[in-house]
This record gives C-alpha cells, sequence and structure tokens, in this order.
C-alpha cells in the first residue's frame, strides 16, 4: 500500500523545472544596480560638483553660509582657507571646503547680476 503512493509522489516530483538562464537571473540585480545609481549616486555627484564649482569662484565680497551656520562676508579667499567678516572688525577663519553655499540674501544679489 505504501509504495502505491510513494510511486505517485515521485512521478509528480520527476517533471524536471526548466532553469532561467544566466540573463534572466542577472536582469533584477542589474535593474536594482540602474536604479539605486540614478536615484542616488548620480544626483550626489552633481550636487558635490557644483559645490566644488562653487568653492573655485569664491571671491571676496560674497555673502557666504558655512555648514556650522555662521553667516558673514568673505574678505579674502586663499587655497585652503577663508576670511569671513561676521560682524564690524571681526574676521574669522574658515576650511575652505566648510562653506556650504551663498546666503540667501547673497544668492538673491548673485542672481539679479546675472541677469542684468
Amino acid at each position: 500500500m505504501f509504495n502505491l503512493f510513494s510511486d505517485t509522489a515521485f512521478a509528480q516530483a520527476a517533471a524536471p523545472a526548466a532553469q532561467p538562464s544566466i540573463w534572466e537571473m542577472m536582469a533584477m540585480p542589474l535593474g536594482l544596480l540602474a536604479i539605486m545609481y540614478f536615484f542616488m549616486i548620480r544626483p550626489n555627484q552633481k550636487r558635490m560638483k557644483e559645490h566644488n564649482n562653487f568653492l573655485t569662484n569664491m571671491k571676496a565680497g560674497d555673502e557666504v553660509v558655512t555648514t556650522g551656520g555662521i553667516i558673514g562676508r568673505v574678505k579674502s579667499v586663499q587655497e585652503t582657507f577663508v576670511s569671513i567678516e561676521i560682524a564690524s572688525d571681526t574676521v574669522i577663519k574658515v576650511v575652505k571646503s566648510e562653506v556650504s553655499g551663498l546666503s540667501t540674501k547673497g544668492a538673491a544679489v548673485a542672481s539679479a547680476t546675472a541677469k542684468a
């Protein structure tokens, strides 16, 4: 009696399943990598490139914001440091890479002069 049921079970399991090709197996991981590149890596690289362009084109007189939140006017730009005037007769020296961007007031002035 036991042989009757076991033979039926083996007969159903004996049909070989088709193996997917290497391209079918790699399609999902490659698709996920492409999505991750276009949504995470590429925008970050673009943002870093824009920040580096800002740092190289920074000049005296620009109103900037540091990563610490200090707002001031650039007095001088050296190779790795920037002197920023934060109040009358108060100048601080900041590492150039720590300047995050133009202040909103400075950005509005820069865009107005670019349009003129």
